[in-house]
């Protein structure tokens, strides 16, 4: 009986240890899952600079600079391979971060002799046959793509901002439109023959230095007899959007008004593939600026904003530039969701991160509902539903908002999450004003309310929702809804539905990046020079909650252990009393 009372023990203690093994290893019964694959339409510009946060954002593409005067600095033998290092393409590809690249920046020995000698510079006999030697820009756009295609690059941009006049700040390109339209056909051409899976973006455009450009070079495009039965030569329009989110949604539907202007038909894809609000009153690197007085949680806001505006119009991919800025000074521009000194997170950051986690999956299209006094975006998935709601302007809104499934759940721009249930078929939402510094740049604080198990049943199914006039002060951040509701003698707003393309934006393949400082990118629109006021302090960032799981089968295993040990012990009483 004492033997058999110690195995007892031996065996009880066996199943503790067990217990305990498995509890301390939560992510051992998830081994045999593939991790999850970045939605490939969310980028991060130049994520190579920081490939861990890259993974903790969970970006899908990245844009790397491939500068043409680096690669070949002394003429057409050269192949300057530390450019660009090969690193940073394989770690992209092993966390499935696809790679867009730049295309740009003539060297001196290829400089056309009626250019201006610069960087910017038309390169020599670009129009000659691309087979011909003395084509050096086929040469050299041919050399990059056999060479990148093995390491996964397949996405290029052909050079960069060209609508950028001379003589005005940023200016990239020195060539006429034609020119520009030869410098993308040839690399179309000189690409696509060694690379047929290669995607050619077009540079990417300010829109408010020239608003008519695109337009303009669309009718160069379609007046070329060879155009129709090549693609066009080109595959993707590229797009830098700043400041403003709301003027996101008008350049964006500029680029497909402009392709049906033309007649060219299906459109091509539009990209985002910069935008941002920089912030110049981030208390740990003060920037003094005359216009854009930006604090930490507007371009927190503003990732939100932006993004969804600009997939509601259509485009296909959204990528913020950048992710941190490197070779910068103290009191430069700074663009990056992460600080240049210390690579620490701004706001901004951990909005990005909540975005892509909510509306990764997404299907198109994407419904936008525009109030008087806010915006409704409505992002579906199989099953799921996520709505992204903000206030447009400085006076807070109280809305109420259809429901779909007996409980949300509601996160802040921050990605703070709290489960709430709708009364009498309707969620009452407080949507906090925004905050204005001399000029009223973007909405409030967005929320994303996400519900699941909604089925087929699509958003646009739901009535529309009510917005409420409030009258007293909503908090900025981590709004909550409000208990009850008491409906109004208001009239009900009527939201406008801007068209949307009826195509489906094909995801991409994109990279880019540079070993040399970037440019820093001139505000999309055009900058008006004014007094500057005082500097305001930025709020405190809030800290995001972070939130953990464990698998559920480690309380299966354990609770299988204990069941385990009591039927050996019911089995040693029973033959116990049977001996006897």
């Amino acid at each position: 009986m004492k033997v058999l009372w110690k195995l007892l023990s031996v065996l009880v203690v066996l199943a503790i240890v067990m217990g305990q093994l498995l509890l301390s290893q939560p992510a051992a019964a998830q081994d045999d899952e593939e991790p999850a694959t970045p939605d490939p339409r969310f980028g991060a510009i130049e994520s190579f600079w920081a490939a861990e946060e890259a993974a903790e954002l969970d970006a899908g593409w990245e844009r790397i600079l491939f500068y043409w005067n680096q690669i070949q600095p002394t003429g057409p033998d050269d192949w300057n391979t530390l450019h660009v290092l090969e690193e940073w393409l394989d770690e992209a590809n092993a966390q499935d971060r696809q790679v867009l690249g730049v295309l740009k920046n003539t060297p001196e020995w290829a400089w056309s002799p009626t250019s201006e000698g610069s960087a910017a510079a038309v390169p020599a006999g670009l129009y000659l046959p691309v087979t011909d030697p003395d084509n050096l820009w086929a040469d050299y756009t041919r050399k990059v793509a056999e060479y990148y295609a093995p390491l996964g690059v397949h996405n290029w941009i052909i050079w960069n901002e060209p609508d950028i006049a001379p003589d005005v700040y940023g200016h990239e390109f020195a060539g006429s439109m034609q020119d520009y339209y030869q410098l993308v056909k040839v690399a179309y051409k000189s690409i696509k023959a060694v690379d047929p899976e290669a995607t050619i973006h077009l540079g990417g455009m300010t829109y408010w230095h020239d608003p008519s450009y695109l337009r303009n070079f669309l009718k160069v495009v379609m007046a070329d007899p060879e155009a129709a039965e090549n693609d066009y030569f080109f595959d993707v329009i590229t797009l830098h959007i700043y400041f403003r989110p709301e003027s996101v949604t008008q350049i964006v539907g500029n680029a497909f008004t402009a392709q049906s202007e033309v007649g060219l038909n299906p459109p091509k894809d539009v990209w985002v593939n910069e935008t941002n609000a920089r912030p110049s009153m981030d208390p740990e690197w003060p920037v003094e600026v005359v216009r854009f007085h930006i604090d930490l949680d507007q371009q927190a806001w503003y990732m939100v904003q932006a993004t969804a505006l600009a997939l509601a119009s259509g485009a296909s991919h959204v990528g913020v530039y950048k992710l941190v800025d490197v070779n910068i000074s103290p009191g430069e521009e700074s663009w990056g969701l992460i600080r240049p000194d210390d690579f620490s997170k701004r706001p901004a950051f951990y909005a990005y991160q909540a975005t892509i986690k909510y509306l990764s999956g997404f299907e198109f299209p994407v419904r936008r509902q525009q109030f008087d006094d806010y915006f409704v975006v409505n992002f579906k998935r199989p099953d799921s539903a996520t709505r992204v709601l903000w206030a447009r302007h400085e006076t807070p809104v109280t809305v109420k908002i259809p429901a779909m499934a007996e409980t949300a759940v509601l996160a802040d721009h921050l990605g703070n999450e709290t489960v709430i249930e709708p009364k009498d078929g309707y969620y009452i939402l407080d949507l906090a004003g925004t905050v204005c510094y001399e000029e009223c740049l973007m909405g409030g604080p967005p929320l994303f309310l996400m519900e699941t198990g909604i089925g087929d049943q699509r958003i646009s199914d739901a009535p529309a929702s009510i917005g409420i006039p409030t009258l007293t002060p909503t908090p900025a951040e981590s709004p909550t809804p409000t208990a009850t509701f008491t409906p109004l003698a208001t009239a009900t707003p009527t939201a406008t539905e801007t068209a949307v393309p009826t195509h489906t934006p094909t995801p991409t393949a994109t990279s880019t990046h540079t070993p040399v400082p970037t440019a820093t990118p001139a505000a999309t629109e055009v900058a008006q020079v004014i007094d500057e006021g005082e500097t305001a302090v930025a709020p405190a960032a809030t800290t995001p909650v972070q939130s953990s799981t464990q698998d559920g089968n480690v309380g299966f295993w354990v609770l299988g252990g204990a069941a385990f040990v009591m039927i050996l012990l019911v089995g040693i009483v029973f033959v116990q009393k049977r001996d006897k």
